[in-house]
């Protein structure tokens, strides 16, 4: 069982960084694969990013390649997303997932969720 609780969203200009937070309970949390989606207003969840269990290997989706920084710190249960550059498109609810999986982007494929924080970007 995995608990998940992410902070850290708010109100940001355009071109602004924030950094997300995803704290974890239980003690699996080192050996899953853990993801970040978004889900903007009137839009379906999609995938942003995912980290390897050992936190050595990241994807990204091609909308935030190279502004956003997905990391973990097993020591302390958390996992991180750094975005910088934010555009007003990044609006969204954010939500962070683990999966026992060993590498999948498919929400589906994600066993547990946190309850979202929101990050909203204006222009």
């Amino acid at each position: 069982q995995v608990h998940l609780v992410e902070s850290g969203g708010g109100l940001v200009q355009a071109g602004d960084s924030l950094r997300l937070l995803c704290a974890a309970s239980g003690r699996t949390f080192s050996t899953v694969l853990m993801g970040w989606f978004r889900q903007a207003p009137g839009k379906a969840r999609e995938f942003v990013s995912t980290i390897s269990a050992s936190g050595g290997s990241t994807s990204y989706a091609d909308s935030v390649k190279g502004r956003f920084t997905i990391s973990r710190d097993n020591a302390k249960n958390t996992m991180y997303l750094q975005m910088n550059s934010l555009k007003p498109e990044d609006t969204a609810v954010y939500y962070c997932a683990a999966s026992f999986r060993y590498y999948t982007q498919r929400e589906q494929e994600y066993d547990y969720w946190g309850q979202g924080t929101r990050v909203t970007v204006s222009k």
